[in-house]
Parts: C-alpha cells; sequence; structure tokens
C-alpha cells in the first residue's frame, strides 16, 4: 500500500493520499487545502485519483474538495449525515476565515459497515458520529483514518457542527477501541498512534479525564 501524509492549511488538517500499488488507483482523504502538493503526491507516485473521500464535512478538511475534483475528475464522497455541511460550505468559510471557499455536493453517500474497492486495496467505513453527525473512520487494512473523532491521547471537539460528547465517546468505545491493539491510528490533527497505544495513555478512552458531559 501506498500511503502518504502533507499537512494542510492554518488548522493543519492531515490530508492522507492512499494507493494501491498494483492498480495505481488512489484514494485522497480529506483535502483540507493544498491541491498542488496533494496532487505532486499523486503524481510523483505514478497514481490516479479514483475517490475523494471526507471523513466529515467540517471546513477545514474540505477546502480543496472543489479543486482536486476539477483537476482528478474523481467523485466525493462523505456520511450522508454531512453532506449539508457541503452544500453550506460557503457560509461555514465567511464565519471561520473571512473569505467564501465552497465544496461540490458529494458524488455518493458512505454507509456504515459497507467496504470499497481502491485498486486492490479494501477500505471499510466506520460511522463514527460525536464530533460531527456524519463523522466515519476508515480502514484499510492495519491503517485507520480517524478524522477528528480520535486524536493521539485525545478527542475531537464536541461543541462544534452537531457534537455530542455521549455520542463520541459512544462511538470510540464501542465502534473504534474495539479494534486491533497494533491497527495504526492516523487523525485528522497531529501525529500517529495505534489503537493499544490510546487504551493505555488516552485519558478520554482510559476514564482519567474529567469533563463535563
Amino acid at each position: 500500500m501506498i500511503f502518504e501524509t502533507l499537512m494542510v492549511n492554518n488548522f493543519a488538517v492531515n490530508c492522507y493520499v492512499v494507493g494501491c500499488p498494483d492498480t495505481r488507483e488512489a484514494m485522497v482523504v480529506d483535502p483540507g487545502g493544498n491541491a498542488d502538493g496533494i496532487l505532486n503526491i499523486v503524481e510523483g507516485n505514478d497514481l490516479k485519483v479514483a475517490c475523494i473521500v471526507n471523513t466529515h464535512g467540517h471546513i477545514d478538511h474540505i477546502m480543496a474538495n472543489r479543486e482536486v475534483k476539477d483537476r482528478t475528475g474523481a467523485p466525493l464522497r462523505i456520511h450522508g449525515d454531512d453532506a449539508k455541511m457541503l452544500e453550506h460550505s460557503g457560509q461555514q468559510s465567511m464565519q471561520m476565515l473571512g473569505t467564501e471557499i465552497t465544496s461540490p455536493g458529494a458524488d455518493s453517500f458512505l454507509v456504515d459497515g459497507e467496504t470499497f474497492q481502491v485498486g486492490g486495496i479494501d477500505v471499510e467505513v466506520i460511522h463514527t458520529p460525536g464530533h460531527s453527525p456524519g463523522s466515519v473512520c476508515l480502514k484499510a487494512g492495519k491503517k485507520l483514518m480517524t478524522g477528528d473523532t480520535l486524536f493521539a491521547q485525545s478527542i475531537g471537539r464536541t461543541d462544534i457542527g452537531g457534537g455530542d460528547m455521549r455520542t463520541l465517546m459512544r462511538s470510540l468505545m464501542e465502534k473504534v477501541m474495539t479494534l486491533d491493539d497494533d491497527t495504526e491510528v492516523f487523525p485528522g490533527h497531529g501525529p500517529a498512534s495505534n489503537i493499544g497505544l490510546e487504551k493505555k495513555w488516552n485519558p478520554f478512552v482510559n476514564g482519567s479525564a474529567q469533563f463535563i458531559d
């Protein structure tokens, strides 16, 4: 598997390029900016973008959706519960950035439990609401792209975009922490980790964090 990470935009979003070494097909996850840099990775690995996937609809993860889609012709996918965020992306960007950045709408919706293929790579969709209603994690082999559901020793915010702490904790404990300890975690922001480390050191997972429900 070809797996490349590029930190993009002022929010330090991790964009991932996942490619199949046999078919040269690729998936771009969370193109939050720097379309040139993302496509340089694609071209440098002799890949063709087969799909663009948003782990959720917050503006920092979708700002280069339009340019990457326009330049590759690849379909855009997101969970249906966050689809309206793409429609309202201009409003989101005006509120957060003071400038209008719009995303095209989704070509199809991610569904919990589905597996889709990127070349010879199986990608499993795990719906993990809590940071936003339509947040998902994407599992390719032992690599889990968690968006803003899970960070290294932390979790995503629940005070914006339809977030809910109870829902996020249920997603984490029932759908994410049940994965094998050696599952690698690649979050939407910050460094990588793995499930075993998060069980041991993440205060929200091991119960040591103090937070208001």
